[in-house]
């Protein structure tokens, strides 16, 4: 059983790759053969190479980009027993770290830029004037000015002062004078030619030796591992309906192998994974330093102070600050499990309805189409008419043999591995497709009509769609499935991931012969009541929204069934009925309308509700509807009965005299308007001695208007004193009550009995 180990210590040692031609573009090795991949969905593949090495340096070609990713998931173990190997790799910082060099990036940095990076660098600077050497010492920006223009200067031109360190003496030389620059430091010239060869493209594409060097032994037996960028594999799907529409029918699953590494993958144990692994870049090659506070100038600006008149000092403390111990840095593994499933997971049983539509993806198998071509045999003479076989079709039996899938179904950390069961070689810059599964399932041609139609022109036809459930143990991948019937390509369509049983509902083509309209209606519902609590009611309302769906064929005659897509109305809508057959999606249901033989069209309402619950007290103009109406519920228990009715009449008598008092408080409004209406105008004629009979007129009238105020005022304080007094009573009715109101029964059902709380003690 191979073991995944960390590594115990490593650094990297990193050369320039002799040859400049292209290498492979995965990390290569001559010492190790390569032993197995795994591919996965999110652009990573997991290599494996074992073998046997002499002496005590392993070397690893790698492409510069895939460094980090090789520092993150490098394994070596000894197979041997499993333990890990020591490794020690020393980091040459001259050959990735210069800060000259960082200022080439593409788009970035200017020659003072290089220049002014490059102090202490010797160097030869040919000017128009003749040439000057030496070490650069600063470089700085000026502005020189322009020939003058008359009396005016000229403009000002940018320009930069070059100072060069020549034993004791230091030259200038005026950058713009410079024709030519030589790097007396080879190494330097060197560095800067391969990242030159970064800028343009190359460099990160030049492959790189790593030396690891292996302790305790000059001899090896290893198992090597890493992660590194891959193309992702891509599945695809064929499924021959049943005859009839519905029975059993033929499940294919390919993967689509992508082999762009620069090497052959010669007989490897391939493995597909499904599922969405997290991966991403980190940069542990790059040193990287971190900023700390320069405290030189605290120090030297302390001066002790004089202590006079002093005879003792307080006690130093002797607190003892423990040094912390560096642990080496744990490295990280690439944590793959090498155990090979048993076999295959056992097909599950079909049971249930078909589900979730739009999910699907693949597993895969041995058999392969590589696009390498074969040589072919020579064509055999053609046997006589009479014994020639038939041709043959693409019914499900012809095609299942056909193709041979022998994957395997394995469940690593929540994620599904498909492991071919045999050896597979994909040869370099070739796409492989391997046979996953070839399996029969449960299955069945239907319509499926979703809101919007079909696509353009096609608004109110539904799709034809094939319907199956996943028996398999494989996860299947989203991808492309071609759909075949009748001996033939009937349509294609996609699908989302589909689990293991569960079902998917594939659109392959329209029909057209069928047409689906629909109508909605949103209302409110009236409140009910629930619960009474000291007064308090607790009622709940609805809002409804209904949708008639309706079917209509031009063509059909026998029966068929069409599946409603319907939206869900919101999260906290319920379906009231549910209508049967019913499936739940995440965002909709799946509604079946049944075309019965001989009709051509059909229909459902589908209601959706939402129950909204709120509390209101009895005093409140909506209480007293509630509660006559709960008095009228056949179902309501006479203990009940007997216990609510005095409160019910009470709080009628409460509304009644509310109204009394609400009318009468608006006639008192009016009479108290017309009387200030009146004195305004015995104002208005006071001092008019003509006007002496409008004056007693008005003044009778006032009079009689304040007689008319007092009276209803009168009566408005005898309906309030009323009113207390039942108040008072009700409130000592509903002290102790808390009644939950019946549900209504079922049609022949016993209605349910309420429990009461007895009666508060008499006042």
């Amino acid at each position: 059983m191979r073991k995944a180990v960390s590594i115990v210590a490593i650094a990297l040692g990193l050369m320039a790759a002799s040859c400049s031609g292209a290498g492979a573009k995965y990390p290569t090795t001559d010492a190790l053969n390569l032993s197995r991949v795994v591919l996965y969905r999110n652009g990573i593949g997991y290599f494996e190479r074992e073998g046997h090495v002499d002496g005590d340096v392993l070397r690893i070609k790698v492409r510069k980009d895939q460094i980090n990713d090789l520092l993150k998931s490098l394994t070596v173990v000894r197979r041997a027993g499993g333990e890990a190997v020591s490794v020690s790799m020393p980091l040459d910082p001259q050959t990735w770290a210069n800060a000259a060099l960082s200022t080439l990036a593409p788009g970035h940095g200017s020659l003072a830029e290089v220049l002014d990076a490059l102090r202490g660098t010797q160097v030869e600077l040919a000017t128009t004037s003749g040439s000057v050497s030496g070490r650069i010492a600063m470089v700085e920006e000026l502005e020189v000015p322009g020939p003058a223009a008359g009396d005016k200067p000229g403009p000002a031109t940018p320009d930069h002062k070059v100072t060069l360190m020549d034993g004791n003496d230091l030259r200038i030389v005026m950058l713009s004078k410079v024709k030519t620059i030589t790097l007396l430091d080879g190494d330097l010239a060197m560095q800067f030619n391969r990242t030159l060869d970064a800028s343009a493209g190359e460099g990160m594409f030049q492959q790189v030796d790593v030396a690891i060097r292996l302790a305790n032994a000059n001899a090896h037996d290893l198992l090597v591992s890493y992660v590194v960028p891959a193309p992702m594999w891509k599945p695809t799907y064929r499924v021959v309906l049943p005859e009839g529409g519905k029975g059993k029918a033929l499940l294919q699953a390919w993967a689509v192998v992508d082999n762009t590494s620069g090497e052959d993958w010669k007989q490897v144990q391939l493995a597909l994974t499904s599922g969405a692994p997290i991966a991403f870049r980190y940069d542990l090659h790059t040193p990287r330093e971190v900023e700390r506070p320069d405290l030189t100038e605290t120090s030297l600006r302390k001066r002790a102070a004089v202590a006079l008149g002093e005879t003792t000092y307080a006690e130093a403390d002797a607190t003892k600050k423990e040094g912390t111990a560096t642990a080496e840095p744990a490295p990280v593994g690439a944590d793959m499990p090498a155990e090979e499933a048993t076999g295959m997971a056992e097909k599950a049983p079909a049971a249930g309805g078909l589900g979730a539509v739009g999910r699907a993806g693949g597993g895969y198998g041995p058999a392969r189409m590589s696009t390498t071509p074969r040589p072919r045999p020579a064509p055999a003479a053609p046997p006589p008419p009479a014994a020639q076989p038939a041709q043959p079709t693409l019914d499900v039996e012809s095609l299942r043999q056909s193709t041979l899938a022998q994957a395997r179904a394995t469940a690593v950390a929540g994620l599904t591995r498909f492991d071919v069961g045999t050896a597979v070689t994909v040869p370099d810059g070739t796409s492989t497709m391997v046979a996953l599964i070839n399996q029969e399932v449960d299955g069945e041609q239907t319509f499926l009509f979703r809101p919007g139609g079909a696509g353009v022109g096609y608004e109110a036809n539904p799709y034809r769609v094939v319907r199956f459930r996943n028996t398999t143990p494989f996860v299947l991948e989203s991808g492309p499935i071609s759909i075949y019937a009748g001996g033939s390509f009937v349509g294609e369509g996609i699908s989302e991931t589909v689990g293991t049983n569960t079902s998917a509902t594939i659109p392959f083509a329209v029909e057209t012969g069928l047409m689906v309209t629909s109508t909605i209606r949103q209302e409110g519902d009236e409140m009910h009541l629930l619960k009474i609590v000291r007064g308090v009611l607790e009622v709940e309302n609805f809002s409804r929204t209904t949708t008639e769906w309706d079917v209509k064929s031009q063509t059909k005659r026998d029966a068929f069934t069409v599946l409603i897509r319907h939206p869900k109305a919101g999260y906290n809508y319920q379906l009231a009925p549910r209508p049967q057959g019913t499936e739940d999606l995440a965002d909709a249901y799946l509604i079946p309308i049944q075309v019965p033989a001989g009709k051509q069209d059909a229909s459902i309402k589908v209601i959706e509700q939402t129950p909204s619950k709120m509390s209101i007290s009895i005093w409140e103009g909506r209480a007293l509807p509630l509660l006559e109406k709960l008095m009228l519920s056949t179902n309501l228990m006479p203990e009940a009965r007997t216990r609510l009715e005095p409160i019910v009449k009470l709080r009628q008598e409460i509304g009644r005299i509310d109204t009394q008092i609400e009318g009468l408080t608006k006639q008192r409004e009016e009479l108290d308007q017309r009387a200030e209406e009146t004195r305004r105008n015995l104002n208005a004629i006071k001092k008019d001695p003509a006007a002496g009979a409008l004056r007693q007129r008005l003044s009778d009238r006032l009079e009689q208007f304040t007689k008319d105020g007092d009276k209803v005022g009168r009566d408005i304080v005898e309906l309030q004193s009323k009113r207390m007094e039942k108040k008072i009573e009700l409130e000592d009715l509903l002290q102790n009550l808390d009644f939950t109101a019946p549900a209504s029964p079922a049609p022949g059902a016993t209605p349910p009995a309420v429990a009461v709380p007895p009666a508060p003690p008499a006042r």
